[in-house]
Formats: structure tokens, sequence, C-alpha cells
């Protein structure tokens, strides 16, 4: 058996696109070019998820509880992220359109994006093909949207944020 070198941010966004894409049928060519990640990080990715407890030994099934576990309580610690300047792109975090009336006052955030469509104070995706991705699959954005709100949020739009999360994945 491989070591495990560690979690990367990819991970997370290959795991949760395989939440997203429900009971479909899929390969490592899919989720590929649906993330712009390629075929050899996406294996590599899956071992280190099979080898972490969050997807099991066919590495076609997330167990969704374990993967719950860790978005909970270690993500914003392992994947920690600072709002930088105000740029154009994709809404996420308190400016994806289901959140956006649940938060007042907040900043609006995006993922860096040429083709964004509206400006905020930039997030650095868990993986640089997320705000691509993202525009094609409105569940897969929601939850790294709902991802970022633990990411910067506070107590209570994470609280929020959670619940979004557990209820799209269990």
């Amino acid at each position: 058996m491989r070591a495990h070198n560690g979690m990367r941010p990819l991970d997370i966004v290959i795991l949760l696109k395989i939440v997203s894409l429900g009971d479909s049928a899929w390969q490592y060519r899919d989720l590929s070019a649906k993330l712009c990640i390629s075929i050899s990080e996406v294996s590599e990715s899956l071992s280190r998820s099979h080898i972490a407890g969050l997807i099991d030994e066919s590495k076609k099934k997330v167990r969704v509880h374990n993967l719950m576990d860790f978005i909970e309580f270690g993500l914003s610690y392992v994947f920690p992220v600072i709002p930088g300047q105000i740029v154009t792109g994709t809404p996420t975090a308190h400016s994806h359109p289901v959140y956006k009336s649940q938060f007042t006052g907040t900043e609006d955030y995006v993922w860096r994006n040429e083709n964004g469509i509206i400006r905020g104070l930039s997030i650095e995706p868990l993986h640089k093909g997320v705000a691509n991705a993202s525009e094609v699959d409105e569940v897969l954005h929601l939850l790294l949207s709902s991802i970022d709100i633990l990411r910067v949020g506070r107590s209570r739009d994470k609280k929020v944020a959670l619940a979004q999360i557990k209820r799209l994945m269990l």
C-alpha cells in the first residue's frame, strides 16, 4: 500500500464532483474532463482519498459520512483561505444565489474568472478548474460555495452552510 502524504485541495473537489453525479456512472476520464484535472491526478487523488477512508475500495462510492466529518471538523484548518483583492469572477460563498438572500451585509466573494458575472473579494478555489466546472454543474457549484463559507464565514454562516451540505450529501 502506498504511503499517504496528506490530502490536497483537489481531492475535495473530486469527491464533491462524485457526490454531485449521484448514481450516474462515471469513469476517471469523465472526472478529468469535467474538472480540468489530468487522469493521473484523478487516479492519485482517489488513491489518497481511499487511504484516508473517504472513498470505498472500488474508488467509486464516496463514504459521505466520513467526508462530512472531514468537511465539518477539519477542512477549514487544512485548507484555510484569506480573501484577496477585488476581482471579477464566479460567485462563491455568501455570493452564491442560494445564499445571497440569506446573508445580508456581507462582502461579495468570487473565484477569479474572466467570464465572471460579479465583482468581489477573490477567494482562492480548491482547484483552478472549479469556476469552469461550476458553470455546468449547479450542485457542485453550491457544494463548493458552501465549502467556501466554511473557509471564510462566521459561526452562524457556517451552520447554514453545513446544513446545506448535509442536505445535498446525506
